[in-house]
Formats: structure tokens, sequence, C-alpha cells
């Protein structure tokens, strides 16, 4: 038991019981809990097979490659059906929905799937880093600024890039232009929390 997911479960007194009964089923196999994103996070092998959660009017589990369960009672649901190939979730709104078997029973498909290499793999963006005119403009008043940035991967350099670019109005943009300088020459990329939980 991972004293962080212990923590995670009892700050979310609304679905504290529903959280422990999924934990007590996933406790009972040999998966690796550990804190990833910001929620629980189970790991088999070495590799991410799904994460515990709780919002604000359901928890659940998360298969990082759901697409490939059988789900033959169609309770799987992909939350962005645009966004997300492999995702799915199985939601919760009370005690009574939870059935442990039906839970091992997914989790243990999922373990299998992940053992034969069943995995949607991203496809890698190949386009070029569209650098905003107001970015360019720090860059030719700080040399180490540019340094920093082209430091980063390219996915990294991207995320600053759209960042700024997806702002609609010139005042929003010179915020993110503000809040991302500091980012950059600490060697911080934009979505370094999520990714380091």
């Amino acid at each position: 038991m991972n004293p962080k997911v212990t923590d995670y479960i009892s700050s979310n007194i609304k679905w504290q019981k529903e959280l422990e009964i999924i934990r007590n089923v996933l406790l009972e196999l040999p998966l690796e809990e550990d804190i990833k994103w910001g929620i629980p996070a189970y790991i088999y092998k070495k590799k991410n097979i799904m994460g515990l959660s709780a919002f604000k009017n359901y928890c659940g589990l998360w298969f990082h490659h759901g697409c490939f369960l059988k789900d033959e009672i169609n309770i799987l649901i992909n939350a962005q059906k645009d966004k997300t190939k492999g995702m799915r979730q199985m939601r919760f709104i009370s005690v009574d929905e939870i059935d442990t078997d039906i839970v091992k029973q997914y989790v243990l498909e999922a373990m299998a799937n992940s053992e034969a290499g069943l995995e949607v793999k991203p496809k890698k963006n190949t386009n070029p880093v569209v650098i905003p005119e107001e970015l360019n403009i720090q860059f030719s008043k700080n040399e180490k600024l540019k340094y920093k940035f082209n430091e980063f991967t390219l996915s990294k350099q991207r995320e600053f890039c759209e960042y700024i670019l997806s702002a609609k109005r010139e005042a929003t943009k010179q915020s993110r232009i503000e809040k991302i300088i500091p980012m950059i020459l600490n060697k911080i990329g934009l979505n370094d929390k999520y990714r380091n939980c």
C-alpha cells in the first residue's frame, strides 16, 4: 500500500468508500501502486495499466489502453471521443454500483492485454514548431531565453508556442509570455507538473 494513495483517498471524503472498495480489489492483484499525474496509478510489469480517480459527480477507473477490453457488458466510456484513442473509463456514482468481480475481471484482462503488447501508440507530431511573433520578440531581446528554449524537446517547444498562439486577446498572449519566460529560463516545461507526479 502506497501511503500517497492512502492520502489521496482520505482527502476525497465524498468518494472515500467507493475508492477504498476499488483499491482493495486492485491490491489483491500483482500491481504496483503509485501516484502519477496527481492520481493513484496502477502499474503492471513497468507499464501503466490504469488510474483511480474521483471527480465532482463520479469516481472510477481509467484504463489507459481500454479500447482493447472486450467490454461485453458495455460499461466503459470514452469521455473524449475526438481526443482519446485508447483510454476508457469505468465510472461509479455509489457503492451499490461497484461489482468487485467485474472490476477484477476487467483489470485482469487489461493486465493480459498489456502482456500481449496491446497498446495505442501516440502519433508523433512531425509538424514544424511555429514560434509566435511575441515569443520571437522576446528572443531578440534575450539571447539566453532563446538558447534555453532550444534546449527543450520539440514537443515541449510546441506546448509553449501553442499556449501563446491559442490566446485570442493580445493581453492574454502577453500574460502568457510573462508566465512562460521564467519557466523556460529555469528549464521547466509548461506541463511538467502533470508529468512528474
